[in-house]
């Protein structure tokens, strides 16, 4: 039993289908998933059946139908054509493929349902005169009416009258479904998705082959009206070979569908058929025509069935959206990861007295006198204020300035962790199918380029540091002990304090570091107060990490932009929403208006 036709009021569905195109066009799959490839396809072949024939037939049921003529390689179709409107029009002949353009035959009155871009607007068009001739490698074109397009490749559609047909009913002969030409079987599944009824033509030997029986599945599916041609039938064997046929499409929703037999004959000189053969058909073809409401019915129908297909194909099309979803969230989870972890790393190594082993401790030591300062920073505050100016001024000129080797053993941190996070992504990525061809994308990690930056960023983090401390000394009660000491060396002793923490060290590094961290503070704390000092650490920090952060965005970027595509697509649970109202507005058992917008 087939479905019932298309049932509501049409002049909602314009608005909601438009929505669902929009939907699928942000769909691109851009993962390397077996699921991805066929849904890549499948949601370009219905947005092409959105615009090709769905939106297009419900701004205009009374329309003429589209009878598309298919079937596979030497099937007989363009011959079947031919006979239907009395005189060769479209090539026949041995050479394949021989169908290279489509040709639309219609009625002379009807043409104007087919000179713009209402159905198949990606197709060029070209308007034969009705007594042109169509020779293989060439078309004419009638003079006497405007050339809509002048290209003549495979996604031009030639237009011509014929009186032979009946109006309200045009023929398109399609390329062939198995043709070896990829262009031309994907030409051939477009035109039978914009068409209203299909003529199947197939042969005695042929009519089991695969390729045209999943086409036909299809059209099972959308509840298409089917007409299949049997050509080329042997004396003897018809009703065996219809019986077997009437099997076949019975198990695919098509048992409806009239059969017509075609004979095995001798083609005349010019390749026609004798007319008594095709008597059948162009008698059902006419009979479809003369009936307007009857058309309409069609129309309906084959509309309504194209939507519940695409509400199908949509749900099939967000299992591949999800299984993508669930990829990159995994990719994405793992780059969060060993960034997070190298942030943390970082961090912790700010805290924990790493960066004040060795020659930062040397340095620091050079620069305040550690023990002595200790001993009465109080009584000596003159002593230690010289030996502050005496650093930045050069005058015990140490090998290198406290501020050179925290920013130096603070570069070294930040870089491996950098290139430890950009490993783990790399290595978590190439365990993915779908990873390891993000990976392509991604340029290769270089140390050179990433330890450039992040000194560059530890010293706009110290000059942070220098704004930081004038800010503070701009009150004039803080002012002269600033000035003994000096804005930068006030600077050194707050970088001293905020890696501080001594968890990382042992032994008499401890001891050193913690009387370093002492000294550091007793010296803010005099020019400043505690709360102050408090205060300038937390922010020094929460600076010092926010330009961590920003380095490790900037070294993720590329993963990121690999997975950009993503983001842009339409959630699956989007497209499942979008399914629901589909099948909303197509409740069964009500009248459809022909009334439309596309």
């Amino acid at each position: 039993m087939s479905a019932p036709s298309l049932a509501g009021d049409a002049r909602g569905l314009p608005p909601l289908l438009r929505e669902v195109r929009g939907a699928l066009e942000e769909l691109t799959f851009p993962l390397d998933l077996p699921t991805s490839v066929e849904a890549r396809s499948s949601a370009a072949a219905a947005r092409a059946q959105l615009n090709d024939y769905i939106l297009p037939r419900l701004a205009s049921l009374d329309a003429p139908l589209v009878a598309v003529v298919g079937g596979s390689t030497g099937a007989g179709k363009s011959t079947l054509v031919n006979a239907l409107v009395g005189r060769p029009v479209s090539v026949a002949g041995a050479v394949r493929p021989t169908t290279r353009q489509p040709l639309l035959l219609h009625h002379p009155d009807d043409g104007a349902w087919f000179d713009d871009a209402r159905i198949l607007p990606t197709l060029s068009r070209v308007r034969l005169a009705a007594d042109d001739g169509v020779e293989e490698g060439g078309t004419a074109i009638d003079p006497g009416r405007p050339q809509l397009h002048r290209a003549t490749g495979a996604d031009t559609l030639l237009l011509r009258p014929m009186t032979g047909l009946p109006a309200g009913l045009a023929l398109l002969d399609a390329p062939d479904v198995d043709s070896i030409a990829d262009e031309n079987r994907r030409l051939a599944g477009q035109l039978l998705a914009a068409a209203d009824l299909w003529i199947f033509v197939t042969t005695a030997n042929r009519y089991a082959d695969a390729v045209p029986w999943k086409l036909l599945a299809e059209a099972g599916r959308r509840d298409v009206l089917v007409a299949v041609v049997l050509d080329r039938v042997p004396t003897g064997v018809e009703e065996e070979i219809r019986g077997d046929l009437l099997t076949l499409l019975a198990a695919e929703n098509l048992g409806h569908a009239p059969i017509f037999v075609v004979p095995e004959v001798r083609l005349d000189a010019t390749r026609m058929l004798p007319p008594e053969t095709v008597e059948p058909i162009s008698r059902w073809l006419q009979a479809l025509a003369a009936d307007a409401e009857g058309r309409r019915d069609i129309a309906r129908r084959t509309v309504g069935g194209a939507m519940r297909a695409l509400a199908g194909r949509i749900d099939a099309i967000a299992d591949a959206v999800l299984q993508e979803q669930a990829v990159g969230d995994s990719l994405r989870a793992s780059l969060d990861s060993a960034y997070r972890d190298a942030l943390a790393d970082v961090l912790a190594a700010t805290k924990d007295g790493r960066l004040l082993r060795g020659e930062v401790l040397a340095r620091w030591q050079d620069f305040v006198g550690t023990g002595e300062f200790m001993r009465g920073l109080e009584t000596r505050i003159g002593r230690a204020r010289d030996r502050v100016t005496a650093f930045f001024t050069g005058r015990p000129a140490p090998a290198s300035t406290v501020a050179e080797a925290i920013g130096s053993g603070l570069q070294t941190v930040i870089t491996e962790q950098a290139a430890r996070a950009d490993e783990a992504t790399r290595r978590r990525w190439r365990s993915d199918q779908a990873g390891a061809t993000l990976l392509r994308d991604v340029p290769p990690w270089r140390a050179d380029d990433v330890g450039v930056q992040v000194a560059r960023e530890i010293r706009a983090w110290q000059q942070d540091l220098l704004r930081l401390v004038q800010a503070e000394g701009a009150d004039k009660r803080f002012t002269a002990r600033m000035l003994s000491f000096g804005v930068n060396g006030i600077a050194v002793a707050l970088m001293v304090v905020v890696f501080a923490s001594t968890g990382g060290l042992t032994g008499g590094e401890l001891g050193i570091a913690g009387a370093s961290a002492i000294a550091g503070q007793k010296l803010l704390e005099a020019v400043f107060g505690d709360d102050a000092v408090r205060r300038l650490t937390a922010t020094a920090r929460t600076n010092l990490s926010a330009r961590v952060e920003g380095l490790f965005r900037e070294e993720r970027a590329p993963f990121e932009a690999s997975l950009a595509p993503l983001t842009h697509q339409t959630p699956a649970e989007s497209l499942r929403v979008l399914t629901r109202r589909l099948r909303t507005a197509l409740p069964a058992g009500q009248h459809m208006s022909a009334e439309g917008e596309a």
